[in-house]
């Protein structure tokens, strides 16, 4: 494989995004009720759009193998979500290329840092995270956490 990030620009992309937000949702053993996936679909791309947010597809050639999106989050920060590959790309670095591209647009757009949960089960995820620098917090900013999940944090020196 040799994946290629980049933004998910014009309608074809926007659509690939949405198919695998879904593909995402219906992948875990619990529903996303709890952060307002139906509400978030409904208004995609919303929050994640430019010039606060993004959405960034990996390929693998012309096939769409991934995603992840960023959006604003309180005190500047940028929460990083629904970093999902297809599962033929899971183990190929995939993965780290778009949570790098996207702790890399965070910078960009002055972010204090990054925000992120994850499932407790998802426990390949939360190694990723915790070798990209992030560290593992007790909740969300400002709320009690979900105890299915796993809050983290990056932030940018400076």
């Amino acid at each position: 494989m040799s994946i290629r990030v980049s933004a998910a620009t014009g309608p074809d992309d926007i659509a690939a995004a949405r198919t695998l937000f879904l593909e995402y949702a219906e992948s875990l053993d619990f529903n996303l009720c709890f952060q307002g996936f139906d509400a978030e679909m409904a208004r995609f791309p919303g929050e994640y759009a430019p010039p606060g947010g993004t959405l960034l597809l990996a390929r693998d050639g012309d096939a769409v193998v991934g995603c992840v999106a960023l959006r604003p989050a309180p005190d500047g920060f940028g929460e990083m979500k629904r970093l999902y590959l297809r599962p033929a790309a899971r183990g190929t670095g995939a993965g780290r290329a778009l949570a790098v591209a996207v702790i890399e647009v965070a910078r960009a757009l002055g972010k204090k840092g990054v925000l992120l949960d994850t499932a407790t089960s998802m426990v390949a995820a939360a190694s990723l995270y915790r070798d990209l620098g992030f560290r593992q917090v007790d909740g969300p900013p400002g709320g009690a956490g979900e105890p299915e999940l796993l809050y983290f944090r990056l932030e940018f020196p400076g």
